[in-house]
């Protein structure tokens, strides 16, 4: 699969991107004319650079308002189009893209149109150049790939082809089939971008909504295996106009394209006979989290285990060569990190007391490493000690840890190997079982870069996405799960600091986890057992309790048991959900203790109160943390 994208896709100055672009892997380069426009250079300059970079110029657009022009507009278009073939032979490109005309004085008529770019075509052949012509979803008269293609073929000349665009056709719901009888040598290049559905006008959706493939709604991949099936093996391009990418960061915007453009690449392979995609191991199955670690030192790790302990967990192990212990309940198992060098002992030091990785258990541990590294995951590694277990691992939000470990190898032993058993009395659980889901927060901004991160390589699904109301502003939240429920991240984008959200980035200087919930199968007697453990549940206003109860119809002594452990309530169509809270640690981490009875959600509508009670426990903006 030969990868490249437009420079309209991210933001900077030309130089910026064109590095940007090479840095992430990218074959080739789509030079848009307002990006060469603000450049001060000559075009041989570009070219130059691009080359110099490893990068193939694929494409100069856009050329607009061409086809089916009156006289004497008419004669002004091919003295446009010369202009545009000067530059091209300058850039060292030869293709342009020739966009469906969308001026009022256009005159409709496919053969006049096929005229127009048969004329065109012997011009360009003159120069050694072509021409790529593509509908405009909002084009004036030909707004759809089938048209555009029947003025391509009626053209007759082997220097005029078809540009395909896969969210002009598919934001029409144009069956993406129609493409398959299109001959390959006739298709120029191809132009992907997914978006969000969203009723819109198409030229608003188009200008400010696009997103990488696999980041949207839209069915991509169907498109591009249409695109396959036809033989066609030239470049698959990004082209994606994002008011969030203009002013996000340039090298990540981009790397986050190259990936996406390698996973559409597999997933094509393996729904086709087509083999545009890079060889690596498909998507890893994912069974649940193998373990959470904190970062913390000796002083504030007396408080931590203080908390884990009135939570019922027990101190199950110690590592055997580092300061590491193990604490576990149930099917959980939380490692508390206090080395005074190495990978978590920069993480402290820049994030204070900190979840900074996390293990997911996959079926195949050394082929999820593989795919991740395909995808362009950045590697993780550091010493360990003679017979002690090299766990891979990837970074992952923030700059934290994803461990992989599986059953299949001495990875699923990793407690039994690296940590040695330590007898302590053992006063009995709190009932909690395994982990719900891991909570994550981060800026708003980051969010398509890791949901494209986690679905690409771990066989889970991303569900829409919900407002979260925080006193002070909106969070955006989404989660990625697998089907059986077993794995749950949930993703919380802040705007503001002002939010819980917001405070936690701010303060921990970074994304990361803000909360882990647990699960049990008796939310009540957790309660009572974790009370008498000494644990302080987050007080939530009785006012709460009185809605509740109104608005579900609860038997008045459910709302009254509720009421006495500050258990918050929700249900859904397919059954019922319990959730209990800590305080907050630190600059705003907590627990989550829930019971599912059938319900799929996690309790969104329960979130402003929870919020709000949650920053009554916060220190004040301003205020130094020694002084509370």
């Amino acid at each position: 699969m030969k990868t490249s994208i437009a420079t309209v896709s991210i933001s900077g100055e030309l130089p910026e991107k064109l590095e940007a672009i090479a840095k992430a892997g990218f074959d080739g380069v789509e030079i848009f004319e307002n990006d060469f426009l603000a450049f001060d250079g000559r075009p041989s300059e570009v070219g130059r650079m691009a080359r110099d970079l490893g990068l193939e110029i694929t494409l100069f657009q856009p050329f607009r308002d061409f086809e089916g022009m009156p006289k004497p507009l008419r004669s002004r278009t091919f003295d446009r189009a010369e202009r545009k073939f000067d530059i091209m032979q300058e850039l060292g490109t030869d293709l342009v893209l020739v966009c469906s005309n969308v001026s009022s004085a256009a005159l409709g008529g496919i053969d006049r149109a096929a005229s127009d770019f048969h004329e065109l075509g012997e011009r360009a052949a003159k120069r050694g150049l072509r021409v790529g012509y593509e509908a405009l979803a909002w084009g004036r008269f030909i707004s759809d790939h089938r048209d555009a293609w029947e003025i391509v073929r009626r053209a007759n000349h082997p220097n005029v082809g078809l540009i395909l665009d896969s969210f002009h056709s598919l934001s029409r719901k144009i069956d993406v089939n129609s493409i398959r009888s299109i001959p390959p040598e006739r298709i120029f290049i191809v132009q992907l971008a997914d978006a969000p559905l969203i009723d819109m006008d198409l030229l608003y959706w188009s200008r400010h909504f696009r997103n990488m493939p696999g980041e949207g709604d839209l069915p991509v991949a169907a498109f591009a295996e249409a695109v396959a099936a036809t033989g066609y093996d030239g470049y698959f391009s990004l082209e994606i106009f994002n008011d969030q990418f203009r002013g996000g960061s340039t090298r990540a915007i981009a790397a986050d394209g190259h990936r996406s453009l390698i996973y559409l690449g597999d997933q094509v392979s393996r729904s086709t006979r087509a083999t545009i995609g890079i060889d690596m191991p498909p998507r890893a199955s994912a069974q649940g989290v193998g373990f959470v670690e904190f970062a913390t030192d000796e002083d504030e790790a007396v408080e931590l285990d203080g908390l884990l302990n009135a939570l019922g967990f027990r101190k199950a192990a110690v590592h055997r060569s580092k300061k590491v212990n193990l604490y576990q309940q149930g099917e959980i198992r939380i490692l508390v990190n206090v080395e005074p060098v190495g990978f978590a002992y920069a993480a402290y030091a820049v994030h204070g007391t900190f979840a900074y990785a996390m293990a997911l258990a996959v079926d195949d541990a050394a082929a999820a490493y593989r795919r991740a590294l395909a995808l362009d995951a950045e590697p993780f590694r550091q010493p360990v000690a003679d017979g002690e277990l090299q766990i891979p691992a990837i970074r992952g939000v923030g700059g934290g840890l994803i461990y992989l470990i599986d059953h299949k190898s001495p990875l699923g032993q990793f407690s039994n190997i690296d940590f040695e058993a330590v007898d302590g009395e053992d006063a009995g659980d709190a009932g909690l079982k395994r982990i719900d889901h891991i909570a994550q927060t981060l800026a708003y901004d980051e969010m398509l870069t890791w949901l494209l991160f986690y679905t690409a390589i771990f066989e889970t699904r991303k569900t829409p996405m919900v407002d979260i109301i925080d006193p002070g502003g909106v969070v955006r939240s989404q989660v990625v799960e697998n089907d059986t429920g077993s794995l749950r991240i949930t993703m919380n984008g802040a705007e503001n600091r002002r939010t819980l959200a917001g405070h936690f980035i701010a303060e921990k200087f970074g994304s990361g986890i803000q909360h882990l919930a647990f699960s049990t199968d008796d939310i009540f007697a957790t309660a009572k057992s974790l009370r008498e453990r000494g644990f302080k549940a987050l007080h939530i206003s009785p006012n709460y309790y009185d809605d509740v109860e109104a608005r579900f119809g609860l038997d008045p002594h459910l709302s009254e048991q509720l009421k006495a452990e500050n258990i918050l309530y929700d249900r859904d169509e397919h059954g019922e959900y319990f959730q209990l809270y800590s305080g907050t640690y630190g600059e705003g981490f907590f627990f989550e203790i829930v019971e599912r009875r059938g319900y799929r959600g996690y309790g969104a509508s329960n979130a402003i109160f929870r919020i709000a009670a949650l920053k009554k426990q916060m220190r004040p903006e301003g205020v130094p943390k020694d002084a509370i």
